[in-house]
């Protein structure tokens, strides 16, 4: 599985970035919210989830894991394919789906193109919990994708065999307490908590 895709944009459209490292040019297809922030920018790193179906093999890029997370929790939903969550996705930024998810503004997800008020509602019953409880809260995971020390710490938890959500929460707990934390600092911190 790729996780993400570093490397040099060669062409951008609202809809999709070509991004080519190694010789090869990689076809991924974006939000607006990714759109917006690859604008003007040379090259890029792309967190990624592909898609493979038996008739397509589709790569969807977003500019950080937490958009990418929103993303998979909205494909979990029974009638929402990759494009719709897209679509979602361009219509709000990820703090206000979460919003809409977490307040169950039905009326919001319904202006969304595509979605009618019985998968809207679908989509605020699956998913509200998931938005609060499974660690895809707000602020820890914009922490840990803001800070990039966040996201080294919580990557080396995770090779020293500590569950991912497990070891985010901490992380974030600790950049929340003290934001100019080392990676060994927050490392070190995290193993007396875990």
């Amino acid at each position: 599985m790729i996780d993400y895709i570093k490397g040099e944009i060669a062409e951008l459209t609202p809809t999709s970035v070509t991004v080519e490292t190694g010789g090869i040019g990689y076809l991924i297809h974006i939000s607006l919210n990714t759109y917006t922030a690859l604008s003007g920018q040379k090259s890029t790193k792309l967190f990624i989830s592909e898609i493979i179906r038996e008739d397509a093999h589709n790569l969807f890029g977003f500019y950080d894991k937490y958009e990418r997370e929103l993303f998979l929790l909205l494909i979990s939903v029974s009638g929402i394919g990759a494009n719709t969550a897209r679509m979602i996705l361009s219509s709000l930024n990820p703090q206000e789906l979460v919003a809409v998810i977490t307040s169950g503004n039905v009326d919001a997800l319904k202006s969304v193109k595509g979605i009618g008020l019985k998968t809207a509602q679908r989509v605020i019953i699956d998913l509200k919990d998931k938005v609060k409880a499974e660690g895809v809260e707000l602020n820890s995971l914009l922490a840990s994708t803001v800070n990039p020390a966040g996201e080294e710490a919580t990557a080396a938890l995770v090779m020293l065999g500590f569950p991912q959500q497990a070891s985010q929460k901490v992380v974030s707990k600790i950049l929340k307490d003290s934001p100019e934390s080392t990676v060994e600092e927050i490392i070190k911190t995290s193993l007396k908590m875990l």
